[in-house]
Order: structure tokens, then C-alpha cells, then sequence
């Protein structure tokens, strides 16, 4: 299993996500997903989400929260435990990102975008401050089939 990282940067109502457009062989194409990646070689979650953050965004993280910690499994792809973020603070500028376009997204309308069912669900953990949890999510295919939350089955839609 592969270890990565997720943040949601917030500012002024509004997320920073990250339009997965520009890679062709992209497991997230045409998704819109928060900030992160896969860690390097002896990297903490929080090493991690940093540098991934500096890479993709220019922006220097302080303090990130870490929400959570996601199991995927798949039929299709490699199974992958993702370390969630959420960072309301930060320094730098803004830059270019060479795996989608970044945009500023106000929280309301993210629901609304193609993004991974899942997404939904941790997404509105994370928005609610649930205390650190374990979420395993299921897929086959692109369809999500089964969502444990700190070992408990929650019904999908």
C-alpha cells in the first residue's frame, strides 16, 4: 500500500483545489481534488504535505491539521492509505502547477464539481471537525461500494 497526502487550504470562505486536467495517465483525470501526493523517502504525514503543498502551490503550509487517515481499495488500482490535511494558514504566492490548473472554489459550490464519491464523504468529516478518524473506502471501478468509518458501515447513496 502507498502512502499519501491530502490538504484542503482554505482562505476566505473558499477551497484551493486542484483541477486534475494537464496528465493523461491520471487515476484522478478531470477530477477536482485538494493539494498533496506520495512521500519520499523517510517523510512524516506532515513532512509530506508540506513539501507536496511548497511544490505544487508555492505556498508554505503553517500548521496544518491532520484529519484523518483514508484506506482505498481498489479493484483496478494499487491500495493506498491517504493522510488528510486541512491548512488555514499559509505564506508565499501562488504559482503555476504542472499536474492541473489550481483554482479558488467557494466551499459550497465544491460538491458540484466531478470528484470522487468518497471525497464527499471525508471531505464533510474534515469540514466538521470530526476528531481523527479512520475511513476505508471501497471501489470497483470508479463506483465507491462500500464506506467504513472507525470500523463502523455507513450507508452510501
Amino acid at each position: 500500500m502507498k502512502n499519501t497526502t491530502l490538504c484542503y487550504i482554505e482562505q476566505d470562505g473558499a477551497y484551493l483545489l486542484l483541477h486534475r486536467v494537464k496528465k493523461e495517465r491520471d487515476v484522478n483525470r478531470d477530477k477536482w481534488v485538494g493539494i498533496g501526493g506520495h512521500f519520499e523517502e523517510n517523510e512524516s504525514p506532515e513532512d509530506c504535505v508540506l513539501r507536496e503543498a511548497l511544490e505544487e502551490t508555492g505556498l508554505h503550509l503553517q500548521a496544518p491539521r491532520y484529519c484523518g487517515i483514508v484506506t482505498f481499495v481498489s479493484d483496478r488500482w494499487e491500495g493506498e492509505y491517504m493522510h488528510l490535511f486541512h491548512a488555514e494558514r499559509f505564506s508565499g504566492r501562488l504559482k503555476d502547477c504542472d499536474e492541473g490548473v489550481l483554482e479558488w472554489v467557494p466551499k459550497e459550490a465544491v460538491r458540484s464539481l466531478p470528484q470522487w464519491a468518497g471525497d464527499r464523504i471525508f471531505l464533510g468529516l474534515m469540514e466538521r471537525r470530526v476528531p481523527f478518524f479512520s475511513l476505508k473506502l471501497r471501489y470497483e471501478g470508479e463506483a465507491l461500494r462500500e464506506a467504513v468509518l472507525n470500523g463502523v458501515v455507513l450507508e452510501i447513496s
